[in-house]
């Protein structure tokens, strides 16, 4: 004979089910999932116990027809294996956890159209908010349709994040969380002038993309401001790639390009920079100073330990998060925009001014 079934063994536990449990109306089962209506904490109590006893699951789809959310950040990034982009991760998550949301990850390998596909799935999905990290393209279709997307995802509830990527425009309704990019980059390269340096190369000038502009802009006004002319052979174009930093510098002196300290774009460039001059046995810094940009925990293990510019990638995260989810009704409709300070942290391989002997 066949064991006879209940009806919550049988099919999946309903918000009426719930309801029923735990002696309540369907309609405040409703407002205690979607936490957008006050609900006594007795009462909430008892209907979170029924979920618990029934195994009840949030149907997301039915929620985000409802109009309501699906009570997820989504996190989007072009390549989630390099370490500045995982520790704005980790701030993401766990700010994210911190207000009760799920956080989604997803990768683009430095696609914009799969940028843009991920943005409008996730709209389609009602998360929460979409973070976008990482430099933007200066392309004015791009621009335009990310535009759209912004406005697209404000008027579904959700929100667009923008960290470490510029605002779309004074009107537009997205959170910006941006750093002091040229300010690093004119601190950094400052840091080598007033060491005595004059010939100093900068590594990974990739065309097109917002933050390595920016990063340039702060490199020629610190010559500017030191008054000296930037050279312009020794900007060197290049990818961020630990080998790409390799081949910038071997080309350097191949063509003999006289120079006695790089900036590189990012501390994984400037990990290429070091290993190259030491096999071509030139002195870091002694011969060559070296800083590099971001401070992930491999700067400090590189040898010599890497002078770098800081930046306070968990706490992007974490901020992003935060002002995605925390709006009140004024800020919801305002553009938000916080930009955080960079430093330069100095260690090893480009020594404070002074004590260089040129």
């Amino acid at each position: 004979m066949a064991k006879k079934q209940t009806p919550h063994s049988a099919q999946r536990a309903t918000v009426r089910d719930v309801a029923a449990r735990a002696g309540v109306s369907p309609a405040t089962v409703s407002r205690v999932l979607g936490g957008t209506y006050p609900v006594a904490t007795a009462t909430r109590t008892k209907v979170q116990r029924a979920m618990r006893d029934l195994d009840y699951v949030v149907n997301a789809q039915a929620r985000a027809l409802s109009g309501g959310t699906t009570k997820t950040v989504a996190f989007i990034v072009d390549d989630v294996t390099g370490a500045f982009y995982a520790h704005i991760a980790r701030g993401v998550e766990e700010q994210a956890a911190q207000e009760g949301r799920l956080c989604l990850l997803c990768t683009t390998q430095g696609d914009p159209e799969r940028v843009l596909a991920v943005v409008e799935l996730m709209r389609e999905q009602r998360a929460d908010a979409v973070i976008v990290v990482g430099g933007a393209w200066e392309d004015p279709v791009y621009h335009e349709r990310m535009t759209r997307f912004a406005y697209a995802l404000d008027q579904a509830g959700s929100r667009l994040v923008l960290v470490g990527r510029p605002p779309l425009g004074e009107d537009v309704p997205a959170t910006v969380v941006n750093y002091d990019n040229e300010g690093g980059a004119y601190a950094a390269t400052s840091h080598l002038l007033a060491a005595g340096h004059r010939k100093v190369v900068y590594a990974g000038a990739t065309a097109g993309l917002v933050t390595i502009t920016e990063r340039l802009q702060g490199f020629r006004r610190a010559h500017r401001a030191h008054g000296i002319e930037a050279d312009p052979s020794l900007i060197v174009p290049g990818d961020f790639s630990r080998a790409d930093g390799r081949r910038m510098i071997r080309e350097l002196l191949a063509r003999k390009a006289e120079f006695t300290a790089v900036v590189a774009a990012t501390d994984v460039v400037a990990a290429g920079v070091l290993l190259e001059l030491r096999e071509a046995g030139l002195r870091v810094p002694a011969d060559v100073a070296v800083v590099g940009y971001d401070d992930i925990p491999l700067a400090s293990d590189l040898y010599p330990a890497l002078t770098t510019v800081h930046v306070p990638q968990e706490e992007l995260g974490r901020t992003a998060v935060r002002l995605a989810l925390r709006r009140d009704a004024r800020s919801g409709a305002q553009r938000q925009h916080v930009t955080l300070g960079t430093h330069v942290v100095v260690r090893e391989s480009a020594p404070p001014p002074g004590s260089l002997r040129v």
